[in-house]
């Protein structure tokens, strides 16, 4: 078996593109895979660092605020996917894969977009509700488009969907650590509630603003804060010159989070897919705050996909400064609550992903 897996800009992208590596390899251990990403994103380092070769392509996507500099940029832009799609042409003929599988992001439109003109298999992972138009002009030619919502037939060829769930980290999936355990990680105190504060792999500098600015609001509990490499500097100094160290922890980025899991009672997070995908299947009780910056403002479609369902709670961006975290407070003393929203959470989960998404391949390759 022969893979070339595309995608990435956030880890929403990069975490399910490597969990299907894994299970590619588990069921053809001689596997070869290669992945195709962008040039400057994360998926540059993560890759690698998963032990798998990586290609990147000096795709971009259009800039929407107009400085002089973004302006330069998207002038740049039709010279950028011509060069992609002729390094893309080439690793295809070198590579010769018997699947392309594309996860969203910058790469994945010239990679599939190349691999269907040439004849290759291709496949699309959808991990939202609300599929981007990207992956709707891509589906035209995949042979299977694998999703994890039901009702997506709205944007794809009924006859290509499967219902797959989205891939997590193993460490998620197979999650075995106990609360004892993640509080002894992160330095934390087994006598008052932990709040997991995430706003993606990237960090959200608005729930990183609301953090700073309501810390003395925060005594009632612990928490454990992700912010992201650009707000980490910040949240550092806030939480310093408030003196609460001990009981608000400041990362960058958790490698662990199953051990921030298995600590929290309560989450904060965006509504990426994949975060309402590892909430589902550790059955955490969420606060989801959708980021606005997003296109077609599927985080909000997400977040109510769950609402709707008492699975989660919601509060908009533009007012998480001042909802958040009452609501939060309000959570922690309601218990029965609490067990509401994880069994709801928990009843939306798909296990297995990765491995319904190879058997996919292994129908297609066939």
């Amino acid at each position: 078996m022969k893979a070339i897996i595309s995608g990435g800009g956030s880890g929403g992208h990069i975490f399910p593109a490597i969990a299907i590596a894994g299970a590619i390899c588990k069921r053809w251990p001689d596997a070869e895979i290669l992945f195709i990403g962008a040039q400057g994103r994360m998926e540059m380092d993560k890759v690698p660092a998963a032990g798998y070769r990586i290609v990147g392509l000096p795709i971009a996507g259009l800039q929407r605020k107009l400085t002089l500099h973004n302006i330069i940029q998207n002038l740049t832009l039709p010279f950028k996917e011509f060069k992609s799609l002729r390094m893309v042409k080439n690793t295809l003929r070198s590579f010769n894969p018997d699947i392309v599988v594309g996860v969203g992001g910058f790469a994945s439109q010239p990679t599939l977009k190349a691999a269907a003109s040439m004849g290759y298999a291709t496949l699309i992972q959808e991990q939202n509700s609300y599929a981007g138009l990207t992956n709707k002009t891509l589906a035209k030619s995949a042979r299977t488009i694998c999703v994890a919502y039901e009702g997506m037939e709205r944007f794809f060829p009924k006859d290509k969907i499967v219902l797959t769930g989205n891939p997590v980290r193993a460490d998620i999936e197979q999650m075995t650590c106990s609360r004892q355990e993640g509080l002894e990680h992160f330095g934390l105190s087994g006598d008052k509630p932990v709040v997991l504060v995430v706003g993606g792999s990237l960090g959200a500098r608005s729930i990183n603003q609301m953090m700073a600015g309501n810390l003395a609001d925060t005594t009632n509990y612990q928490v454990i804060w992700q912010t992201g490499r650009w707000g980490y500097a910040d949240a550092m100094t806030a939480v310093q010159q408030a003196g609460v160290e001990s009981r608000i922890k400041v990362h960058e980025f958790i490698k662990r989070m199953d051990l921030a899991y298995a600590a929290a009672d309560v989450v904060v997070s965006r509504a990426g897919a994949i975060a309402i995908s590892e909430l589902s299947i550790v059955g955490k009780p969420v606060v989801l705050i959708p980021s606005p910056n997003v296109a077609e403002d599927h985080q909000t479609k997400n977040a109510m996909a769950l609402v709707q369902k008492g699975a989660a709670l919601m509060v908009p961006d533009v007012d998480c400064k001042q909802q958040c975290l009452p609501i939060v407070e309000q959570l922690l003393t309601n218990p029965e609550q609490r067990q509401s929203m994880s069994q709801a959470i928990q009843a939306m989960a798909i296990r297995n992903a990765a491995d319904k998404i190879v058997d996919q391949i292994e129908r297609i390759t066939q």
